[in-house]
């Protein structure tokens, strides 16, 4: 699989693009803000629907008078198969995406492009609150299975629902309302179970590859673990725990226990990695996260997913720096800079981005 040509309209701090990207590894080169990461968030967004920086599309649309909409386009070669993809990010509006022509969901499009970012705000995956790491592991599963994203989107769903109806009742719960809540709350303990599960079963399989991966880029053996923190007790299921917590839901108007208030959590000497790995640690573990992710995917999908590496290195020691060059593989990778590179990087092609503008350097 190959991203083989990309074209942008008024997306971020591009006013126009026509870039054709060369097989194996292209480099870009240039100063902070030139647009770099924006480069590659539009190829993420193509493949996912989704920005790897904002929730929002409106940040996606050139700041411009009168400018209400970008245009992403890109070409992907796979085997034998070319498909076009195109999306239209409306600013405050909903976004439309195309597959050879034809609207498609995010559902249809998750996998077509398997994908994976590197990205110095990867600390957040150790640093960050519980959110960043349940948005890690449901984008890691949504690549991994798209119906999963389906389940993801359905609870939300109900959880607002359940949320509203909750703040509507004021905490006086007569029989029509009562009647409501259990609907929504068997809605919610089907959907929750089910992300649960699956949240499960991925770490558990991460939990080996993200050893190795430390081990590879730190060129060290430690020990390592990751646990699925539940805020509930999984016996007898999320449906169980939504009764027993459905008192202190009314008093709060809030539901308190959910895949929503779960977390991941990452142990490094059998010791919290959020309070007691030192920087460097942190660092290395976010991308051995990252890591164990990309090597789940491949071997999900058969083939290695596309590569972003955006600035990876800039915070890295030579030797980590050497490590994660020998741990990352891939058919494809796009790699951005803003100064040195270690010398062993090898790359196909050399592009200077300055001001939204993109030339390829001889």
């Amino acid at each position: 699989m190959r991203f083989k040509r990309l074209w942008l309209a008024d997306f971020r701090n591009y006013v126009h693009l026509d870039l054709e990207f060369p097989p194996g590894t292209s480099l870009f080169v240039g100063s902070n803000g030139e647009g770099k990461t924006n480069l590659l968030e539009a190829v993420f967004y193509l493949a996912t629907m989704t920005s790897f920086r904002v929730g929002s599309s409106e940040a996606l649309v050139r700041s411009a008078d009168g400018t209400a909409e970008a245009i992403v386009r890109g070409e992907v070669v796979t085997g034998q198969r070319e498909i076009l993809l195109e999306a239209a990010v409306r600013s405050g509006g909903r976004s439309q995406f195309q597959m050879n022509r034809q609207r498609v969901r995010r559902r249809d499009l998750l996998g077509v492009v398997p994908i994976s970012v590197f990205m110095p705000d990867d600390l957040v995956l150790l640093k960050g609150g519980p959110g960043d790491r349940r948005r890690f592991l449901d984008d890691a599963l949504s690549q991994i299975d798209p119906r999963l994203d389906v389940v993801r989107s359905e609870l939300e769903s109900v959880l607002r629902q359940r949320n509203a109806l909750l703040r509507q009742i004021g905490g006086r719960l007569n029989g029509d309302a009562a009647s409501t809540l259990d609907v929504w709350d068997q809605k919610f303990a089907e959907a929750g179970d089910a992300l649960t599960a699956a949240r499960r079963e991925l770490v558990t399989r991460l939990q080996p590859r993200a050893l190795q991966a430390y081990w590879d880029i730190a060129a060290r053996e430690v020990h390592l673990g990751l646990d699925y923190a539940s805020s509930w007790a999984p016996e007898g299921g999320l449906g169980e725990a939504l009764a027993r917590a459905r008192r202190e839901d009314l008093r709060r108007a809030a539901t308190t226990v959910g895949p929503h208030r779960d977390d991941l959590v990452v142990w490094i000497e059998g010791r919290p990695a959020r309070t007691h790995a030192s920087q460097g640690e942190q660092r290395s573990l976010a991308l051995s996260l990252r890591l164990a992710v990309h090597r789940e995917v491949a071997a999900a999908a058969g083939q290695t997913p596309l590569l972003l590496l955006d600035d990876v290195f800039s915070e890295l020691d030579p030797d980590r720096s050497r490590g994660v060059l020998h741990a990352l593989q891939s058919e494809q990778t796009l790699l951005t800079t803003a100064g040195a590179l270690p010398p062993e990087i090898d790359y196909n092609a050399r592009f200077r981005v300055a001001g939204g503008r993109i030339v390829r350097e001889v």
